[in-house]
Formats: C-alpha cells, sequence, structure tokens
C-alpha cells in the first residue's frame, strides 16, 4: 500500500503525530498489538502539570492546553507538594524553577495542607507547595480523539501488525508488517519503549533510548472519608505520589527500574515500598490491593523529548522518549512531527516560548554518544 505518510506506534505519541499528518496527506498509523495504547497509554496516572520536567517539556506541556480545554479533556484536581523537614533544599529549588512560567504554585502553611489533605501524617510534613491548578486528564478521550481526527481525515489505522521492519528503497521507506507492506516518503518512529529497536532494525542510529518500569495501585479508601476533592499528593523528590480514583486510592512509590521494552508487570517489592511510602507520609492504611500494574516510560539521556529527522536517514522522524509526559505534551508533539515531517518548522506558538528545532533534535544526542 502506498502512502504520503507512515507512522509506526499506535499509542498517544504515534496517534497525535498521524492526526496532525492527516492535514498534510494520506496516513497510515501501524500498531503492533491487537488494539492501540495497549502498553504506555493505558497506564498513565492522568495528571496535567506545568511543573513537571525541564524546560522543553513545560513549553510542550503549556501549548498542548488549548487542545485539552478545547475538548474537555481536563477535570480539577490540583496537586500538593510534601516535603519532609529535611527536603528543604528540593522545596526552594521546586519554588525558583516554576518562577520561569505563569502557572500559580506557591508555598502553603503546614496547617492548610492538612486542611486540603486531611489524611496526611502530622509529623511528616515539614513543608508543602499547592500547584491548584494541576487537573486529572480524560487519557482515554484524548487517545481516542486523535484516532477520530485521524480516520476523520481520511487515515487509516492498522493493528496487530508485530514488529514493523522499515527499510529505505525506491526513493522513499517500505515497512514490512504481519498485515502486509506499506510504502511512503516519510516514515515517523513513534514505537514507545520499542523506538531505538525500531531504528536498528531499518539501520537508523539509535538516540539511547532506556525504558523504565513505573509501578502502580489502587486500594480501598477509608469507609468514612469523601477523597474525591482530595488534591494529589506528590513528593517533593518524587519518591511516591497518591491521589482519588473512581472512589479508590490510586498510589505510586514513582519507581524508574530501566529494563528491555516489554509488557511491564509490577514487581512485588516496588508494590511493597509505596505501601510503606504512603503509610509513613498518612494516616492511611492499605488492607487490600484492588489492582495493580506498571508500565514504561522511555527517556533518552537529557529527559527531552527527541523530534526530527534522523541525520544519517532521510525520510525517517523521530517521536520519541517522552518519559512521563507524553499524554500532556501530545498534541504539541504532534503538531511538532507534522511540522518538521512536511518540510517547516516549529509552530509559532512554541517558538515564541523559546523551543528551538535543537531543543528536540536527535543530533543533539548523537553529537555527545
Amino acid at each position: 500500500m502506498d502512502t504520503d505518510f507512515i507512522v509506526i506506534g499506535g499509542g498517544i505519541a504515534g496517534a497525535s503525530a498521524g492526526c496532525a499528518l492527516a492535514a498534510h496527506g494520506s496516513v497510515v498509523v501501524l500498531e503492533r498489538e491487537d488494539q492501540p495504547g495497549y502498553h504506555t497509554t493505558g497506564r498513565s496516572a492522568a495528571l496535567y502539570t506545568e511543573n513537571y520536567g525541564n524546560r522543553v517539556i513545560r513549553v510542550l506541556t503549556i501549548a498542548s492546553k488549548p487542545y485539552f480545554t478545547r475538548h474537555g479533556f481536563l477535570s480539577p484536581r490540583g496537586v500538593l507538594w510534601l516535603a519532609r523537614a529535611d527536603q528543604g533544599a528540593a522545596i526552594d529549588r521546586a519554588l525558583v524553577e516554576a518562577k520561569a512560567f505563569p502557572q500559580r504554585f506557591e508555598e502553603v502553611a503546614k496547617a492548610e495542607a492538612l486542611r486540603l489533605l486531611p489524611v496526611l501524617e502530622p509529623d511528616y510534613v515539614g513543608r508543602a507547595i499547592l500547584e491548584p491548578d494541576a487537573t486529572d486528564m480524560d487519557v482515554h478521550g484524548i487517545h481516542q480523539s486523535f484516532l477520530k481526527g485521524l480516520r476523520d481525515a481520511g487515515g487509516r489505522l492498522v493493528t496487530a501488525t508485530g514488529d514493523a521492519v522499515a527499510r529505505r528503497g525506491g526513493g522513499g521507506w517500505e515497512v514490512e508488517t504481519r498485515q502486509g507492506a506499506f510504502r511512503a516518503p516519510v516514515v515517523v518512529n513513534a514505537a514507545g519503549a520499542w523506538a531505538d529497536v525500531v531504528a536498528a532494525a531499518a539501520g537508523v542510529r539509535a538516540v539511547g533510548l532506556v525504558p523504565k518500569r513505573r509501578t502502580a495501585l489502587t486500594f480501598d479508601a477509608p469507609a468514612d472519608m469523601a477523597v474525591h476533592g482530595w488534591p494529589m499528593a506528590l513528593d517533593v523528590d518524587e519518591t511516591f505520589y497518591f491521589k482519588p480514583e473512581a472512589g479508590r486510592v490510586l498510589a505510586s512509590p514513582a519507581d524508574e527500574t530501566p529494563m528491555a521494552p516489554c509488557d511491564a508487570q509490577p514487581d512485588e517489592m516496588d508494590i511493597a515500598l509505596c505501601v510503606d511510602r504512603i503509610e509513613r507520609a498518612t494516616r492511611l492504611r492499605v488492607r487490600r490491593i484492588t489492582h495493580k500494574w506498571a508500565g514504561l516510560r522511555s527517556f533518552v539521556a537529557d529527559k527531552t523529548p527527541v523530534v526530527g529527522e534522523a541525520p544519517d536517514a532521510p525520510g525517517f522522524f523521530w517521536c520519541a522518549g517522552q518519559g512521563g509526559y507524553g499524554i500532556m505534551t501530545s498534541p504539541a508533539m504532534g503538531r511538532c512531527v507534522a511540522a518538521l515531517a512536511t518540510g517547516g518548522d516549529l509552530p509559532e506558538d512554541l517558538r515564541a516560548m523559546g523551543l528551538g528545532r535543537g531543543d528536540l533534535a536527535p543530533q543533539r544526542l548523537q553529537r555527545t554518544a
């Protein structure tokens, strides 16, 4: 099958890229599993915050908010950043970093932190920061909106492709899959944890992607507490977080365990660490775990996404390395891919916030490898 663009990967990265590219030509999105979003996209903690990640991540996050707002994908939550008495330096750093961006982010008194989240253990809390504008995200809705946009523009999603193998030939690229061969002048590598594997099979230099396991669980909330209105609680050094989730409590030890691309499963030691950290910081007691799972968050060395044409492979474009920021940056990331893959510059709103092609380009990593 001949098309203008082939996108390898049907998670949030591939879906957003495919949706944006569909305005410029015919698009096929190839998903290795039976359903899109099976891996990382479907296992997200679903929080939108403008105070997470480095400068590039924050610019992409801010630029993505209009899309989420326009489609009604955000709902109020707030984040309470917590610190023990010995974590004061981390709180100070977070406050300084936030000054470069316009969102509200302010230290609150311990008494206010305990009012907002009365389940906290008073002796644990030294200082706290409130980010009132952080929101929950409708991850399923966001993902489906990109896939609908792809289809509405005439694009196609092909599932159960297995490992897609791209090869240069005939002035473009041919991608072999279980569902047949696809040909296009442009291939977008949005394969998540498998992005370096896809590149290697195509003879393209890797960017040093490291998939890292993140574990999560849910447990029953106290029967005598109305938990829905709680903010998300996040340790300032990112050693745990928890928030309400469908009448229960969702929690994570915020682990980052390097591993090969796979269908990640939770490790019992990480589950135990999570329970211990939650019970130390709060008066919650985890008597029954109702669900547990894990996903892979893939990072490159500088923890900044990789978007742009591979210097050693014309027509091969990267859209990878989103780490834990993939959902909340997805609209901006998709627009970046479409702009660069069609020969343009980054979108104007992103350039106005100081984002340059070199901030995302794969060359930045390969120069220092």
